[in-house]
């Protein structure tokens, strides 16, 4: 017993001299640290348009039936349609995915009582638009093989990140523009960069939604869906730390 109560002392005794010399160089390094030299804060934003070249349109049938079973079974039976028009004009498979599938009761309310009416039974496909001057053709076949809801359209471009870097730049050196002039102000130049962050402050979003209604009138009339694509701008904004050289 004497000889483990001796050998705890002595193995305790080298944690508490490691904690002492780890701490006495951060006592005196925090004594002798130099002050930070002073610095210049810009902050700047670039902007560049972008014309898209692609669309992604969301389509989507939705069917009714005393039950569930024929409800899908009827939904199934347009949906195939759907996509094999689609196919027929060009449409490759693998630009096509299934974004939603349900099927539940069509409620109505009598005096306060739910009923159950019926199923409805709805399936939406996205369609990856590789030619964006087939969007309004794509529209009108998918409506005309069945399709009865468009959710929406959005474009975008296979270019965006070239075009962001450019805003990219473009918010650099307006940042940068920005702090020597702060610095010639201050009697001094600017020095080297010590931080740069950049922020998306925006990017390509939904141009145009869709109303099938309005679609399918126009493939009633014989006449295609007209979309305007038109141009997106991109936005970047940057924050910027420089060193302040003092003049001598």
């Amino acid at each position: 017993m004497t000889l483990l109560r001796r050998f705890r002392v002595l193995a305790a005794v080298p944690t508490l001299s490691a904690i002492a010399l780890a701490m006495t160089p951060l006592s005196s390094t925090a004594q002798s640290s130099p002050q930070a030299p002073p610095q210049i804060i810009a902050s700047g934003v670039g902007e560049a348009t972008i014309i898209p070249d692609r669309g992604m349109i969301y389509l989507s049938v939705e069917t009714r039936a005393p039950t569930a079973a024929g409800a899908g079974a009827e939904n199934a039976r347009i949906q195939t349609a759907v996509i094999a028009a689609l196919r027929a004009k060009g449409v490759l498979a693998e630009h096509m995915t299934t974004s939603g599938y349900s099927v539940g009761p069509d409620e109505r309310y009598d005096n306060g009582q739910r009923q159950v009416v019926g199923y409805i039974a709805r399936n939406s496909v996205v369609v990856d638009v590789q030619k964006i001057g087939q969007v309004g053709t794509y529209i009108d076949v998918a409506l005309g093989a069945g399709a009865n809801a468009v959710g929406g359209l959005r474009y975008y471009s296979t270019k965006y990140e070239a075009i962001r870097r450019t805003a990219l730049e473009s918010a650099v050196s307006r940042a940068k523009a920005d702090a020597e002039v702060m610095a010639r102000a201050a009697g001094g130049s600017l020095g080297t960069p010590i931080e740069i962050s950049a922020n998306d402050a925006g990017g390509p979003r939904p141009m145009f939604d869709s109303n099938v209604r309005m679609a399918a009138m126009a493939v009633a009339e014989g006449a295609e869906t007209p979309v305007a694509v038109g141009e997106q701008k991109v936005t970047v904004s940057v924050t910027t730390r420089w060193t302040f050289v003092p003049a001598r």
